[in-house]
């Protein structure tokens, strides 16, 4: 009987699976929805599940296969509470280890090699190696952590939003736009606030972005300070001897430009993505294929 493995990549938007064989090669991919499970472990539940049947579908497998299949599961977080007890317990899969996002994204970035990678998207987590030692910054959450993520850079612009229609600070091009999106009734702010997750803050981080490239005063004073707080962590990997970053995430791309010259020197281009390190770490565990580091 052939044996399978899936790697999950359990972000704060998107759950994304890859299903592959004996041989470690990918055979399939699936996704879906966000899979944060510290915020939502149910949901994150079902979208595991939902995505890692996508991938036995696309490769033509029958998706109730998942249950004989063993998981790595890169999960944001997983670092917090008993989340991953709970989720662990309730995986549809035979055999799983729940890992960082952070760990699953720097096995895809670098491989065995040194370094850090950033992960800047919904959330925030930093994560460096040197030889065996793994050091984790970050990642604690959208309530009390996560500085510089896409959730808290769209809940700031939402908060900006309010003062500016109080008249406490001048409006902008930026605050109109989200003024708009709630017919300009900060009622309705608060409702959506009240009830909001992170990814659905994070869907406004992408209207700071674009609106400091266009000069907003507003948005770029925003998007200074959140690279503040990236630059901040930098400064800590690099004291420790880290000389080689990626910056990973949905928010990887645009964030380049605005955090320091002495960080940008040390950038580097991924070798993969946290999916395909998710894969790596499933095939290492579980087929003992060796050359990958666990």
């Amino acid at each position: 009987m052939t044996s399978y493995v899936i790697g999950i990549d359990g972000g704060g938007t998107s759950c994304r699976a890859a299903v592959a064989g004996s041989d470690g090669r990918i055979l399939g991919r699936g996704r879906s929805g966000p899979a944060n499970i510290l915020s939502d472990p149910q949901t994150a539940l079902l979208n595991i599940t939902d995505a890692a049947r996508g991938a036995f579908k696309q490769a033509g497998l029958d998706p109730d296969g998942i249950a004989a299949a063993r998981a790595v599961v890169g999960a944001a977080g997983h670092n917090v509470g008993d989340a991953v007890h709970y989720v662990k317990q309730r995986l549809p899969f035979i055999a799983a280890e729940i890992e960082s996002d952070g760990l699953i994204a720097l096995q895809g970035a670098l491989g065995d090699k040194d370094g850090a990678v950033a992960i800047l998207g919904t959330g925030t987590i930093y994560i460096a190696r040197q030889g065996e030692k793994l050091t984790y910054t970050g990642g604690w959450g959208f309530t009390v952590g996560d500085l510089g993520s896409g959730a808290r850079l769209g809940h700031a612009l939402l908060q900006e939003s309010l003062l500016a229609y109080d008249g406490v600070h001048r409006s902008s091009m930026a605050i109109d736009s989200v003024l708009s999106d709630f017919n300009n009734d900060p009622r309705d702010i608060v409702e959506f606030a009240r009830q909001a997750k992170p990814g659905e803050f994070g869907r406004y981080a992408p209207r700071v972005f674009e609106f400091a490239e266009r000069g907003d005063r507003i948005a770029a004073r925003l998007l200074k300070d959140a690279a503040g707080t990236v630059d901040d962590v930098l400064d800590l990997l690099v004291s420790r001897g880290t000389d080689r970053i990626c910056l990973l995430g949905g928010l990887a791309p645009s964030y380049s430009p605005w955090i320091a010259s002495r960080h940008r020197a040390l950038l580097t281009e991924p070798e993969g993505d946290a999916l395909s390190g998710a894969v790596a770490l499933a095939v290492a565990r579980f087929l003992r294929s060796p050359g990958t580091i666990g």
